[in-house]
């Protein structure tokens, strides 16, 4: 969840207008707040960094916005404004409360709206009487921790399921005061637009001519990646680099496969869950720095990978990552199944010796917002003489198998502290930092698709014991 920032000001609460008044409605914003700024205001500077478009599928920001709980820009980010009327509409409707809405939240929001469109004025009337809270009192979002520091412009695509009647769309401008500086406003402005699949599809050209001439343009898609899809497709091809978060992704191994094509076709992707494992990245390879433990690092030939059940994505990005460094190429896979969802994955090195890989899903009582987490790992050699075993445990799981049966006794353990917010929304405003070509990750992908690309075999094979 966000810090609280600074207090907002709003230069255009979302606003109702036709397709072809969108730069019109923006351009008198802009007009109406200058190098003298209106009133009691300060000047605004408008977007001039990037746009960043931003596909959201998920409903709750729309649903809340239009039952009167939510007043802030439909741009798909988490912060508190929207965690903060998510709970004034639980308060409101009885319902559970819990950080991300459920299925069940959806369904009951949806047939509250469809409730008020149903009975007109009096659900109006209703509604004015609903908790609500104050848009500046409680902190700003990661959207506008962005806009502090580079305005922008954020284009949100909110797909809704029902009868095809075009595309709607809503416009607003947000500014953060900044105690450095209060002579001059910086703001992003916002722009959503709503409709069917297949009207967003239709709308290809328009959204295409709302992305800032030669400025930056990032696209955050937040749904299974999808090359034949027009609207993906398109929007891709513009941008300079398409965010993708593979923790969501409902199946993994062919979905990275879809990333893996992406990046092969020209297109420069950054995944959100590859910066999670940026802690267990290096500290694995300082604990082999010492130039009195790079020998060791050649000894080993057995890896075992825990993680959370749920996604096997980081597991296989970090193994990718870690057969890249080492020049190991991937030979086979099979499924071993049971309570853990066993893989094994061989591997041979430069030397044409072996590497066993074990990849185990750990079931767990609370998954939390992030699915697939690293719980811990092993670095260990068939050779009984040489001293490379080493496990790396998660700071807030543990060793888990690890441990068991005193194993680890005879390894050198290492705790890694996770980065302090793992949230996409959080990662997000790193990444647009940081939108150039990460040959770390291209390389790694391009190991772990190799892996994946192998044809997986359910039948038992001899492997050596992990220990």
């Amino acid at each position: 969840m966000a810090t609280q920032s600074a207090p907002l000001v709003s230069l255009q609460s979302p606003k109702d207008v036709s397709l072809d008044e969108i730069e019109a409605e923006l351009a008198q914003i802009w007009q109406g707040y200058g190098a003298t700024g209106q009133g009691a205001t300060p000047a605004a500077a408008r977007a001039a960094t990037f746009t960043l478009v931003v596909y959201e599928p998920d409903e709750t920001q729309q649903l809340l916005a239009a039952l009167g709980f939510y007043s802030g820009p439909i741009d798909g980010i988490y912060g508190p404004r929207t965690d903060v009327a998510l709970r004034a509409a639980q308060e409101a409707y009885g319902l559970p409360g819990e950080a991300r809405p459920s299925p069940e939240i959806l369904a009951k929001l949806r047939e509250a709206l469809n409730n008020q469109r149903s009975q007109g004025a009096q659900a109006n009337d209703d509604a004015a009487t609903l908790p609500r809270y104050a848009l500046d009192a409680r902190g700003a979002g990661f959207a506008d921790a962005i806009a502090a520091q580079n305005p922008c412009r954020v284009i949100t695509l909110c797909p809704m399921l029902g009868e095809d009647q075009g595309v709607t769309a809503q416009v607003s401008a947000y500014c953060p005061i900044q105690k450095h500086s209060r002579s001059t406003l910086i703001c992003c402005e916002y722009i959503a637009l709503t409709g069917t699949i297949a009207a967003l599809e239709r709308a290809q050209s328009l959204i295409t001519s709302l992305v800032i001439g030669e400025l930056p343009k990032f696209l955050w898609w937040k749904a299974t990646p999808d090359q034949n899809q027009g609207l993906f497709a398109q929007l891709a091809g513009l941008s300079n680099c398409v965010i993708l978060d593979s923790s969501t992704f409902s199946e993994p191994e062919s979905e990275l496969l879809k990333v893996q094509n992406f990046i092969e076709q020209g297109i420069n992707v950054a995944d959100l869950d590859w910066r999670r494992l940026a802690a267990w990245q290096e500290l694995t390879a300082e604990a082999f720095d010492p130039p009195e433990r790079r020998a060791a690092l050649q000894e080993v030939d057995q890896v075992t990978i825990d993680y959370e059940k749920g996604s096997s994505a980081q597991a296989l990005m970090f193994l990718g990552w870690l057969a890249s460094r080492l020049k190991w190429h991937p030979v086979s896979r099979h499924a071993e199944g049971g309570d853990y969802d066993i893989q094994r994955i061989k591997l041979v090195r430069e030397d044409q010796r072996s590497v066993e890989v074990e990849l185990a899903a750990i079931p767990t009582a609370d998954v939390g917002e992030v699915v697939g987490d690293l719980i811990d790992l092993r670095l260990n050699s068939s050779n009984p003489d040489a001293d490379c075993c080493t496990i790396f445990c998660s700071e807030t799981m543990g060793c888990m198998r690890m441990e068991a049966g005193g194993r680890a006794q005879s390894c050198r353990t290492f705790q890694v502290t996770p980065l302090g917010d793992q949230t996409a929304e959080s990662l997000l405003s790193y990444q647009l930092q940081r939108w150039q070509h990460d040959s770390l990750y291209t390389e790694s992908l391009a190991v772990t698709a190799e892996i994946l690309r192998l044809e997986p075999s359910n039948a038992a094979e001899p492997v050596a014991e992990v220990s």
